[in-house]
């Protein structure tokens, strides 16, 4: 069964034979959990994320028009997946925070002032304003308005991998204005 293509389990699997797909599962399985392993850091959330991924692909199986390959089809859903559950847990993680800060009553002094914040959020403007036009929207979309490199690639109309030298370039230009311009202090 090693010698059958992706494409031909596919097909044998859209004509009804349903187990095929666990040829595919035990093709992809390992990778996947790897990379899932790398992004979540919890081997037993990789595994939960690997599953709810493994049925998103059974599922959407008729959607996939093979113009990629499979193994790029598949992975995409593994990291979207991923991603999905670090935006969840991110969210949880905030909501808590929150909730612990109003249970304690936590004091106006322990956190910046309103004055304070607009002044950070202005510098911030201003150091962003100083980049060039790729950067500074780059850098908008990943981290003001917490977009992933795969949405940026598709807002920028760039690869994937653009988008990721793009935003190191973006962070590394941002570093030196803010060392240039001993902005350092006021950051901080």
């Amino acid at each position: 069964m090693r010698e059958l293509t992706d494409a031909k389990v596919i097909e044998s699997v859209r004509k009804g034979n349903q187990s095929d797909f666990e040829i595919l599962v035990d093709r992809y399985k390992n990778k996947a959990f790897s990379l899932l392993c790398n992004m979540l850091k919890d081997n037993m959330e990789a595994e939960e994320v690997l599953q709810d991924a493994f049925l998103k692909a059974y599922y959407g199986l008729n959607n996939f028009k093979q113009e990629a390959k499979f193994s790029t089809w598949f992975y995409r859903i593994v990291y979207n997946t991923a991603l999905t559950r670090l935006s969840a847990k991110k969210r949880k993680i905030e909501k808590e925070m929150t909730s612990i800060d109003e249970d304690l009553n936590i004091s106006d002094n322990t956190y910046p002032a309103d004055s304070e914040k607009k002044e950070l959020s202005l510098l911030l403007t201003e150091l962003i304003d100083k980049l060039p036009p790729n950067y500074a929207s780059v850098i908008t979309m990943f981290y003001l308005e917490e977009m992933s490199c795969e949405e940026i690639s598709e807002v920028t109309n760039r690869s994937i991998s653009n988008v990721k030298v793009l935003l190191h370039r973006s962070r590394n230009a941002l570093k030196d204005i803010v060392l240039k311009s001993n902005y350092t202090l006021e950051m901080l």
